[in-house]
Parts: C-alpha cells; structure tokens; sequence
C-alpha cells in the first residue's frame, strides 16, 4: 500500500472537530440540564444506563462493519447510516420538546451513543487502515487528534461566552452546540468522504471462534491495552477532579476556562514536537517519554495552593504538550497490531480491534469516577461545602495519584515487541496476503 498525500491526511482529520464539539456538552452541559427538571440522582441513573449500552456497542459495531461487504466502502456506509440519526439524536437531546422526561433522556442518549459509536468508530479505523507505513499512521491520527482538540476547544469557549450572560442558561449553550453540530458534522463527513478513498482487503471475514482464538495470542495487543487502560487513568482522574481542584485547591473557578484553553492549545502545539521524536527513536518509545514527561510535570501539583492560580497555568502548558501525541501514538500502535492479527490470518479486524479500544477509554472514565469520588469521601470531603475538610486528599488524587498509573504504562510499553522493524516485516507479510487474494 502507498503512502497517502499529506492533503488527504489533513482532510481525514477534519471530522474529528465536530465529534469533539458534541463529546464535551454530553458529559458537563446536558447532565445539570435535566437535572434541573428530574433531579440528580434519576439523571445520573438514566445517563448510567446508556453509558453501559454505549460500552456493550462497540464491538458489535466494529464487528459488523468488519464484515460489511457493500461497494461504496464498508466504513464509509455506517457513517452515512449514523450521521443522520446523530444529528436527530442530538437534536431531540439538547432541544427537547416542553414536558420531555426520563424516558425522553434515556431513549435519546440509546440513540445518540448508538449514532456516536456508528460515526466514531468506523471513522477511526477508517484511519488504522489508510496507510501501512509505520510512520504516516502517526501522522494520520495525529491530524484526527488535532481537529479533536480544536473540536473540544470550541466546544469550552462558546458556552463559555454564552453563559457569561446571567440571563442565559445550559439550555441555551445545548441549543447553539446543536446548531452548530447540525453545520459542521454533514459539511466535514462530506468533504471526508469525497476526498480521502477507503481502502479494501480482499481477504475475507474469519469464524468468530477462530478469531478469538487469534485474539487470545495476540499477546501484544493485550500488553498495549492494559497500558492503554493505566493511562486512560492516569489521564481521567485529573479531569474528573479539575473543577474540583481549581475551585477548592486553587480558589481559582473563575480562572478555569483559560486554564482548560491553555492546556488544549498546548496540546495542539505539541503534536509536531512528538511526532518528529516518534520518527527518530520509535512509536512505542516516544509514547513512553510523552507519559514521563507529563508524570514529572504533574508531581509539582501537589505543592500548589490558594495563590498559585497563574503557577497552575505553566504547569497546564508544560503538561499539556504531551496531551495530542497521548491520544494519537497508542492509537497509531493499535493500527500496528491489527496488521499483526490480518498477517496471522484474522482477516482484517480493525473494527473489533478498535470496538475493543473504545470498551478500554470508557473503562478507564469509568474507574477514575468510581475511584475518585469515594475515596474523597473517606477523607471527609464534600464539594458543597466553602471551606471542605480533605483537601489534601483532592490534591493527591489530583496530581499525585495519576503518577504510578502513567509509570506502570511506561514500564509495559517501553520494551513494546512490536517496532518499525517488525511492522514493516508484518505490513508486507499482509500485502502478500492481501495480492495472493486479489481478483
């Protein structure tokens, strides 16, 4: 397979923006939106239920598709089918009819998470199987990472500037996010889908039994997922806690939008950096001394306190450059090891392989909330009071518990088997599959 133009590349990457603009409203506008209504703990059970049904999609999405056989582009045809029911979905949610209820939220989160996973997940490995070369798939999930982060940029200041306005409400940031959702997703999905071709493997679908048998051998990829999970941790634990953190620790709440904008924009900004080092000294390597870099960074958190507001924001810059190459590198890997299970006769998975990756990201938020929360409780902590006891407690959790999650992952992947070497054996391996099967 040959190397794509980096035109393409770039225009790939495009819908990333606005599948980031609709993540950051679900998770921080909508909840406090009902709630008003439903009450707390009904929205929280409700929203608990789809995010389960959201975990139990992803493989069978990425199953189907991998075994889709339709000429438009078998990734191509389940974004088509879940664009428009992701902006109905969306529609309903953040702009629902007067009088809506629990069912209405709990119905349309089914469809907008099952809409979101046929979207997101074929467009992911839509990109694990654009490129075999070892380092242009840093640079094609590199571009999806960096309009991500753009994306959840735009998805902060907006509804920032909107609710500056006491007069206006959550509702009110739901409704221009839904606008501007229903605008920008068809236009980038078009543009994508015109402009940057989906490549076909003639090599047909295995048996389910027979390829979970490969997956049970596949022992890298499992190597790489635990370390995927430990960092996920390490990486969620802070972003649960950082409205937490940034009004009690560091009674600075008002300056936490610049705060969030830094640390993104840095994230951007770093991309190149850690691509150019991936090149040099490897994939697997570079991922390691990004998560090094970020664990020495985020061990001086613990030492702030009221005051240090403007200390707070070197450290989201100095942290924030390892952010893209974070969510790209392990993603880049992952396309690796799929090369590695097609040339072992898997077929070509990438759908269940990253079905898979999606099930491990949810995990990961899962166990920072399950985590964090009790065990600030244990210390005696409640957000609602103004001067809460175990404040210490939020400081650890915040800056020093991620550290031995982020080490743990370096220690696994840093010794990682599969390097350029054994990609570049394994991707020619494939096209020799792949040119022994072709009509």
């Amino acid at each position: 397979m040959n190397p794509i133009a980096r035109s393409r590349i770039l225009l790939y990457g495009l819908p990333g923006l606005p599948l980031a603009i609709l993540g950051i409203p679900l998770y921080v506008y909508l909840p406090p939106f009902y709630a008003e209504q439903l009450g707390v703990g009904a929205v929280g059970g409700l929203l608990l239920l789809a995010r389960l049904w959201d975990v139990v999609t992803d493989p069978v999405v990425g199953g189907i598709g991998d075994r889709l056989r339709v000429g438009f582009g078998r990734r191509k045809t389940l974004i088509l089918i879940g664009v428009p029911l992701l902006m109905f979905g969306v529609d309903q949610l953040f702009r629902p009819p007067a009088g809506a209820g629990g069912s209405h939220l709990l119905v349309w989160s089914f469809v907008t998470y099952l809409a979101w996973t046929l979207v997101s997940l074929p467009y992911t490995a839509w990109g694990a199987e654009l490129s075999r070369d070892y380092d242009q798939r840093s640079s094609i999930t590199g571009s999806r990472e960096g309009f991500i982060l753009a994306g959840m940029l735009l998805a902060i200041v907006l509804p920032a500037i909107t609710l500056a306005d006491p007069q206006q409400s959550a509702g009110t940031a739901l409704e221009q996010l839904a606008w501007l959702l229903w605008f920008s997703l068809p236009l980038t999905i078009l543009v994508t889908l015109v402009a940057v071709p989906e490549p076909r493997s003639p090599l047909p679908p295995v048996p389910w039994r027979q390829g979970l048998q490969l997956l049970r051998g596949n022992r890298p990829f499992f190597v790489l997922l635990i370390a995927y999970i430990l960092n996920g941790l390490a990486n969620a634990l802070p972003a649960t806690l950082f409205l937490l953190f940034a009004r009690h620790v560091l009674q600075a709440e008002a300056q936490a939008g610049i705060m969030l904008v830094v640390y993104f924009l840095a994230g951007l900004a770093g991309i190149p950096l850690w691509l150019w080092i991936a090149r040099r000294i490897g994939k697997h390597r570079a991922w390691a001394l990004s998560m090094l870099w970020a664990a020495g960074i985020f061990a001086w958190v613990p030492l702030l306190g009221p005051g240090d507001a403007w200390l707070f924001v070197g450290i989201c810059v100095l942290s924030g450059l390892s952010l893209g190459i974070d969510m790209a590198l392990p993603a880049s890997i992952q396309a690796d090891l799929v090369d590695l299970d097609t040339a072992r006769g898997g077929g070509q998975r990438t759908g269940l392989f990253f079905g898979l990756w999606g099930m491990a990201t949810k995990l990961a938020l899962a166990l920072a909330v399950g985590l964090a929360y009790p065990l600030l409780g244990l210390a005696g902590f409640d957000a609602q009071a103004s001067n809460p006891e175990g404040l210490w407690a939020l400081s650890l959790l915040y800056g020093l518990a991620p550290i031995p999650f982020k080490l743990a992952a370096v220690w696994l992947v840093w010794w990682f088997p599969v390097d350029r070497a054994v990609q570049t054996a394994t991707a020619a391996e494939v096209e020799d599959l792949e040119a022994a099967r072709a009509p």
